[in-house]
């Protein structure tokens, strides 16, 4: 009798257990949305080191000690907490420029990055200093702008004002409510 009976609870055992199994299933789209619901990031990245490449060539490196991926939202993006460190290449390597800020926020879909706190944009190859306090980055059209208060600095010139517009490597800008010192060339008559 001992052995039947342990012989049917085995069996109702493994029949449960099989159950659990079966019944345990997660569908993605209600983990998204869970996820989603309570603010959540589908995934998080720490110390991650990412580089972009096109057609085989390096084209930008990203260095953060934390990436959260809210890829999940409505409006899916990146956010930065801990600061961010962008390097672009451009013309073969040739050309560098660096970003970095203590906050970053990625907008997939736009492609549009705001950057706060302590930005620094720096172009190497020409040794132009941007400085402000946020920063507006379209990648698709390699864009800067903002209208927060900026520094830019040269090997010659150095301005200061409120609202800045250029070319992702400090190239052609378009500077608002400026002031600074221009060392200009004296033409022969």
């Amino acid at each position: 009798m001992k052995g039947l009976q342990q012989y049917i609870f085995k069996n109702i055992a493994a029949i449960f257990i099989a159950a659990m199994f079966f019944s345990c299933t997660n569908d993605t789209k209600k983990v998204r949305d869970f996820l989603s619901d309570k603010n959540l990031p589908i995934a998080v990245a720490k110390d991650a080191y990412h580089v972009y490449k096109d057609s085989g060539k390096i084209t930008s490196k990203l260095i953060t000690p934390l990436l959260k991926d809210f890829t999940n939202k409505g409006h899916p993006y990146n956010e930065f907490p801990k600061g961010v460190k962008i390097i672009t290449f451009e013309n073969d390597g040739k050309d560098s420029t660096t970003i970095t800020g203590n906050y970053a926020l990625s907008y997939i879909r736009t492609k549009v990055s705001e950057i706060k706190g302590n930005v620094v944009v720096f172009n190497h190859t020409n040794k132009r200093r941007l400085e402000t306090n946020q920063l507006f980055w379209d990648q698709r059209e390699k864009y800067f702008f903002t209208e927060d208060g900026f520094r830019i600095t040269s090997l010659k010139d150095t301005f200061s004002g409120f609202g800045f517009e250029s070319k992702q490597d400090l190239s052609k800008w378009l500077l608002k409510d400026i002031q600074g010192e221009v060392e200009v060339q004296k033409e022969e008559i």
